[in-house]
């Protein structure tokens, strides 16, 4: 999983390509979501510039606001909320797994179904992590990967539409809406908003290439 990096986060420009700018914000997803910003993706975050991340003024106001959510807050503030909200023994107060919102529970079909496209492109997961593949994490990573490897026969938009469409788009609002709804929610919050935006940015883009 993407763990702290100033560059994920300086990276975030107008001046970038589409394509990179768009790894680079599946990058700083995965990051954000896999665990509480350490303190140097927390300082890249509340240092950052304010320009839309990516082409299209659309994401420029919630990426705002998410700096705005890191510039007020340090990090063990950050970090309790993230607790409150997505750790705890047994039951988190909102699940990060695409399976819960595709099913009703954990380890279901659709993990099964993920995993079965995950060896299509070969893609394994790392045994060393506790999390299941349909951690929003994961599945950030996996559209990062899909939009800047090497292998152009896996990583192209015709894969990257397959993915989303099937992996994340059914259930990335749900999970959106459940942290925004959150009373303890705020950083993360923002970071909903982020997400919502721009799931609807790379829904239309995909949706042109039909």
């Amino acid at each position: 999983m993407a763990q702290d990096s100033t560059a994920q986060v300086i990276a975030l420009s107008p001046a970038l390509d589409e394509e990179t700018a768009r790894a680079e914000v599946y990058g700083l997803l995965a990051a954000l979501f896999y665990a509480p910003p350490g303190p140097e993706l927390l300082q890249a975050l509340q240092v950052a510039a304010t320009e839309a991340p990516a082409a299209g003024g659309f994401l420029e106001e919630p990426w705002r606001e998410l700096v705005a959510a890191a510039r007020a807050r340090d990090a063990a503030t950050i970090s309790a909320e993230y607790a409150a909200l997505f750790g705890g023994v047994g039951k988190p107060e909102v699940y990060l797994f695409g399976s819960h919102y595709l099913s009703g529970f954990l380890n279901e079909k659709p993990l099964a179904h993920l995993r079965a496209k995950l060896a299509t492109l070969g893609l394994t997961r790392d045994e060393t992590l506790p999390e299941t593949e349909d951690h929003v994490a994961y599945l950030c990573e996996v559209m990062r990967y899909l939009i800047a490897g090497d292998d152009v026969a896996v990583s192209n938009l015709a894969r990257q539409k397959e993915f989303f469409g099937a992996h994340l788009q059914p259930w990335i609002l749900p999970l959106c809406d459940a942290i925004a709804a959150h009373p303890r929610a705020s950083f993360y919050a923002a970071l909903a908003g982020f997400t919502r935006a721009f799931a609807s940015v790379e829904s239309q883009g995909f949706d042109m290439l039909e």
